[in-house]
């Protein structure tokens, strides 16, 4: 069983997190979800337009809202700072308990990557949106409460410590270790 890290060890960490490259970061980790409870990681994968994270389970799962049942194409992909990760999983075989896609080395600061702001991974592009991504029950039961206190701070959310929501706007191949930065105008 995993040790949680508690409150003052993961504030210790800030600095480290804020030192996180803000031009161009590194996709350090793919995990791809089959099914509620499955990771796969990848190597590579394909980033769609209607699918999302090919083999991913967000289109099977439609949304949370039950009046549509349709999937959320603002939450069609999740993005965490790898460093974050790496500071309340522990280990690198426990960052994908954390639910998210994509892992990067990248700072997700809200000020680094305001919603509407495209990211170029490998041949894909993605853009970040307003809708919030904060730590809940399974992220407490796998990191403990101090980390979900941590990543829905103040700080947590400004820097996006539980990640970040993003929708594809260009589809294609990402591999673990592709730079990831911003569309610069007229590159998409």
């Amino acid at each position: 069983m995993a040790t949680f890290i508690k409150r003052t060890g993961l504030e210790a960490g800030l600095d480290h997190i804020r030192a996180s490259p803000a031009d161009s970061g590194t996709l350090e980790m793919i995990v791809r979800r089959p099914a509620v409870g499955e990771r796969e990681m990848l190597d590579e994968g394909v980033l769609d337009l209607a699918e999302g994270l090919v083999g991913d389970m967000w289109l099977r799962r439609g949304s949370r809202d039950k009046t549509t049942g349709t999937p959320d194409v603002n939450r069609q992909i999740t993005v965490m700072n790898s460093r974050c990760a790496a500071l309340v999983a522990q280990d690198r075989e426990r960052w994908q308990l954390a639910g998210d896609q994509l892992y990067v080395d990248f700072d997700l600061s809200t000020a680094n990557v305001p919603p509407g702001t495209r990211l170029r991974i490998g041949s894909a592009v993605i853009e970040a949106t307003t809708e919030l991504h904060l730590g809940c029950s399974k992220f407490q039961r796998r990191f403990g409460w101090d980390a979900v206190l941590f990543v829905n701070s103040r700080t947590g959310r400004e820097l996006r410590l539980r990640g970040m929501s993003a929708r594809i706007v260009a589809g294609g191949l990402i591999r673990a270790g592709d730079k990831v930065h911003p569309v610069v105008p007229g590159e998409y």
